[in-house]
C-alpha cells in the first residue's frame, strides 16, 4: 500500500474481550480499498489484548510508565505515528453500522474544506439495546448535534474524525484533563471553523459503563466536567474510570 490517506488511532486498555471485534472491521481488503493505517495506542494492557491485536493493526505503540496513561495521552500517541492526512480516533468498545457509508463519508470529508471535524451519533447495537439505551442516545445525538449548531463544537468521544493538520493547529488532546478532553477538542476546533454532525452514519457503543453506573451517574460526569472545562480550563474528575 502507498502512504495511507487515513489513519484509525485505536486506544486500548486491557480490551481483549471487544479489541477483535473493532479491529475485524479493518481487514486487508478495507485497508486497501480506502488507503487505511491501523494504529493501536494500548495503554500497558495487563491481560490479553496485545497477543489478539498483533499481527490485526499496522502500528503499535505501549505506554511503558507507572503512572496511568489518560486516553487524551493515549490518543496523542496513536496520532504521533499517523502517516494520514485524516485521523480517526474509534474507542475499542465500538462498532461501525455500515463500513462501506463510513468511509465514503470520510473521503468526501477529505476532499471538502467546509469542515475541520466530522461528529457522529451514538447508539448501541440492536442486540443488547434497551429501552432507556433508545431513549437517551436519541436525546443526547440531538443534543451533540445542537451544540454543534450553535456554533460550540461536540463530538463524542467514541469517534472523533479530524484533519490531521486541524488536529495539529490546536494541538491535540488535552493532556492535563483526565475527562471531557472529547467535548474540549471539538470546542478549540470550533473556534477555528465548522464541524459536521453527519446524521446517516452511526458508530455503536458498549453499554457496558451505563450498565455498572446508570445513565443519570454518566450524564452527570459529563455534565460537570464539561461546565468546567469551559469555565475552568480543567475537568473535575481526577481519573476516569475504565470498565471492562
Amino acid at each position: 500500500m502507498t502512504r495511507p490517506q487515513i489513519s484509525v488511532v485505536i486506544p486500548s486498555l486491557n480490551e481483549e474481550k471487544l479489541i477483535l471485534k473493532i479491529l475485524s472491521q479493518f481487514d486487508k481488503e478495507t485497508r486497501e480499498k480506502y488507503e487505511v493505517e491501523v494504529i493501536i495506542s494500548d495503554g500497558g494492557s495487563t491481560d490479553d489484548t496485545m497477543i489478539l491485536a498483533s499481527g490485526k493493526a499496522d502500528k503499535i505503540v505501549i505506554y511503558e510508565d507507572e503512572k496511568r496513561q489518560n486516553i487524551a495521552q493515549g490518543r496523542n500517541a496513536g496520532a504521533r505515528l499517523a502517516e494520514g492526512d485524516v485521523l480517526v480516533f474509534l474507542n475499542a468498545d465500538t462498532y461501525l453500522q455500515d463500513k462501506k457509508k463510513f468511509f465514503e463519508k470520510i473521503l468526501e470529508f477529505s476532499n471538502a474544506n467546509h469542515y475541520l471535524a466530522l461528529a457522529f451519533p451514538v447508539r448501541i447495537e440492536k442486540f443488547e439495546e434497551l429501552k432507556i439505551d433508545k431513549v437517551f442516545h436519541t436525546f443526547y445525538n440531538f443534543y451533540v448535534r445542537l451544540i454543534n449548531l450553535l456554533g460550540i463544537g461536540m463530538g463524542r468521544g467514541e469517534c472523533h474524525i479530524i484533519k490531521k493538520e486541524h488536529f495539529y493547529e490546536v494541538n491535540g488532546y488535552n493532556e492535563m484533563l483526565s475527562a471531557g478532553e472529547d467535548f474540549d477538542l471539538y470546542r478549540r476546533l470550533r473556534k477555528k471553523g465548522k464541524i459536521k454532525f453527519v446524521k446517516d452514519v452511526v458508530i455503536y457503543e458498549s453499554p457496558r459503563r451505563y450498565r455498572k453506573f446508570g445513565y443519570l451517574s454518566v450524564f452527570l460526569d459529563w455534565a460537570k466536567n464539561s461546565i468546567s472545562i469551559l469555565l475552568f480550563n480543567k475537568s473535575i474528575s481526577k481519573e476516569w474510570k475504565p470498565v471492562r
